[in-house]
């Protein structure tokens, strides 16, 4: 029976404590609400920091996700684009019918200049002019530039 008495006890220090805790808690939350006006109490910017530093980190992942998503549909587009486009070249030259140089295709000029805005905005994080066709690298480095622009 000593050693249940012996928790017993243990356990009403620690309640004790935690009533304690509670009370110095609200006292100074009451405290800092009336030294710190308009939410600049100490204790909730420290909450609201660590929250904001969680959902950067949750953030971060998410764009990493979608400039993939994005280098992924470029890479699609241009693979299936320049595919069609070739074929159709080659039905245009079987057919007899003139052949649309690539400066006169206002689609296919539009795509590429779409395509080199999206290379010349990564591009300048490298510095070494190499393109790589690893697309987790493209987006790794769009990332970079635009969370260190930020």
């Amino acid at each position: 029976m000593a050693q249940h008495a012996a928790v017993d006890d243990l356990v009403k220090l620690l309640t004790k404590a935690n009533y304690d805790l509670t009370l110095v808690q609200h006292r100074l939350d009451k405290e800092f609400q009336q030294i710190y006006p308009h939410n600049a109490n100490p204790l909730k910017l420290v909450s609201r920091i660590k929250k904001i530093q969680e959902d950067l980190s949750s953030l971060k992942e998410e764009c990493r996700e979608l400039l993939a998503a994005k280098q992924d549909l470029i890479d699609k587009a241009r693979t299936t684009l320049v595919g069609n486009r070739s074929l159709l070249k080659r039905m245009q030259a079987s057919s007899g019918l003139p052949l649309i140089s690539d400066s006169d295709d206002l689609a296919y000029t539009n795509l590429n200049q779409i395509i080199n805005e999206w290379t010349v905005q990564v591009r300048p994080k490298t510095g070494d002019g190499k393109h790589d066709s690893d697309s987790e690298d493209i987006n790794q480095l769009l990332f970079s530039a635009i969370v260190q622009n930020s």
